[in-house]
């Protein structure tokens, strides 16, 4: 696992060194959006205990021009949400103090945080896992192992979603 991290580590900071030495108008992905575009007014609250997969996140959100919070345990997790009502959170399920389910609920059953979409990232794997995370309120999944561009992608694909689509995003069912 240590490995896996280190190699992510890495490639990030190879594709951040990559970008430094290119010309400011190759770095932008999104060349007609300007520097106050929808992209940086989004914030997204990262709730994650592994210090390394945190970095990695941020770093990668950030250069995506994210605003971005994070949290390391349940309990400031559901305060940095009510407290900066966020346009997403991803939600690690195994926390400190309160886990990810519990956050989860609790932020759904208060008014001011309950259409935040919340992405549940885990190491957990399996039918229960994903059943208990619908249950609490969980909006999508994501199973670790994953890396950090494809959450950005997921994020912000469903961010762009949301903002089609006026109110907030259905949970998935496990239904098809």
């Amino acid at each position: 696992m240590a490995w896996g991290v280190a190699a992510l580590f890495l490639l990030t900071a190879l594709r951040l060194l990559t970008k430094m030495r290119q010309p400011e108008r190759c770095r932008r992905r999104h060349p007609n959006m300007s520097e106050t575009s929808i992209l940086k007014k989004r914030k997204i609250l990262i709730v994650e205990d592994e210090a390394d997969f945190l970095e990695l996140l941020h770093l990668r959100f950030k250069e995506e021009g994210f605003a971005i919070a994070t949290a390391t345990n349940g309990l400031d997790a559901v305060k940095k949400a009510r407290t900066l009502l966020p346009d997403m959170i991803l939600l690690d399920v195994m926390l400190p103090e309160l886990d990810g389910f519990a956050v989860c609920e609790i932020l759904r059953n208060d008014a001011a945080t309950a259409s935040i979409p919340i992405v549940m990232v885990t190491g957990l794997c399996g039918q229960l896992t994903r059943c208990a995370g619908i249950e609490s309120g969980a909006t999508d999944f994501v199973t670790k192992p994953t890396t950090p561009d494809e959450i950005v992608s997921k994020a912000r694909n469903m961010l762009d979603r949301r903002s089609a689509v006026p109110g907030p995003i259905p949970v998935k069912s496990g239904r098809s």
